[in-house]
């Protein structure tokens, strides 16, 4: 275990690697109410412990938003897994302008800097993960976000299948807004309520809908809420955690759709083909219907 002090962390990296830190103020966009890295002012951190994303750009995008907000001589500690990161971590730092130190541990690699790193290294890298308008969608997006720079196919097929819905609903995982956009061209909807656990997504989501009926909400889509007694809800369910499948998060959407609506009101789901999300729409919903299936990809409605 790597000895050094800190007040903040990024992500959740393991304290047998870095120390307990369940004091620490949280950065990391995928924990719902952690403070944000890039609103952070410059040279304000006493140090930091950061499980280092496993995107290239998004990685680098973390490291510049941490060096930045360090203070003269503060420490970081950048770590992951080798095969999601890690072993690109020392490149990265030198990439950055910053020297370190480095070492290996139950599978992580290990990097220590006070930075400062190069300013203009630094620049470029915040430059390059930073929230873009994609011309060819239309749509703000930024690395890191799920599907971020094309529409994904699952979310693609619901689009072309969803009918007019009315009144009010959930989007489930909405990401940057696809699918509520979507539900949002029918009049007849009265409140749309987008719901993701990735603060970008909800950044971007709030400049891609400009629309009364719609409300942004950064949190877990399986947490307790204020949603009930819904027409509808709308999802593409995550069955990833990290690179890992994990089918049973998606169920989880499920169980939670059911939850929220009223009798009578509709998930539309849409899913990758190999998911046997029959097994627990069945018991739950009255009527299950097999929309459409197309290139890999599946459409259910489910009526409560």
């Amino acid at each position: 275990m790597i000895e050094i002090e800190f007040e903040n962390v990024y992500g959740a990296p393991m304290e047998a690697l870095v120390g307990a830190y369940s004091g620490a103020a949280q950065f990391s966009p995928l924990s719902p109410g952690a403070q944000s890295l890039s609103e952070t002012p410059a040279g304000s951190l006493n140090g930091m412990a950061m499980l280092a994303p496993a995107g290239t750009v998004e990685r680098r995008y973390a490291l510049a938003l941490a060096l930045r907000a360090l203070k003269p001589g503060a420490s970081l500690i950048a770590l992951a897994p080798k095969d999601k990161g890690g072993s690109r971590l020392a490149q990265d730092l030198e990439l950055l302008g910053c020297a370190f130190t480095e070492s290996a541990k139950r599978h992580h690699r290990i990097c220590v800097t006070q930075g400062p790193g190069d300013p203009a290294a630094i620049e470029a890298a915040l430059a390059e993960g930073a929230p873009r308008l994609l011309d060819e969608l239309g749509l703000w997006s930024q690395p890191g976000v799920f599907s971020w720079n094309r529409i994904d196919p699952g979310s693609a097929l619901l689009v072309q299948h969803l009918p007019a819905l009315s009144g009010k609903g959930a989007d489930f995982g909405g990401g940057i807004g696809v699918l509520s956009r979507a539900v949002l061209a029918s009049p007849k909807v009265t409140r749309l309520t987008l719901i993701d656990i990735d603060r970008r997504a909800i950044d971007m989501a709030r400049r891609n809908i400009d629309d009364p009926r719609a409300e942004f909400l950064w949190g877990d889509a399986l947490a307790p809420s204020a949603l009930t007694g819904l027409d509808f809800v709308v999802t593409n369910p995550p069955f990833h955690e990290g690179a890992i499948e994990n089918q049973a998060l998606g169920q989880s959407f499920i169980k939670r759709a059911h939850a929220v609506l009223r009798t009578g009101g509709s998930c539309w789901l849409t899913a990758n083909r190999h998911l046997p999300y029959e097994a627990i729409l069945t018991p739950l919903f009255r009527r299950v219907t097999l929309i459409a299936e197309s290139g890999g990809y599946k459409i259910y409605q489910a009526q409560k």
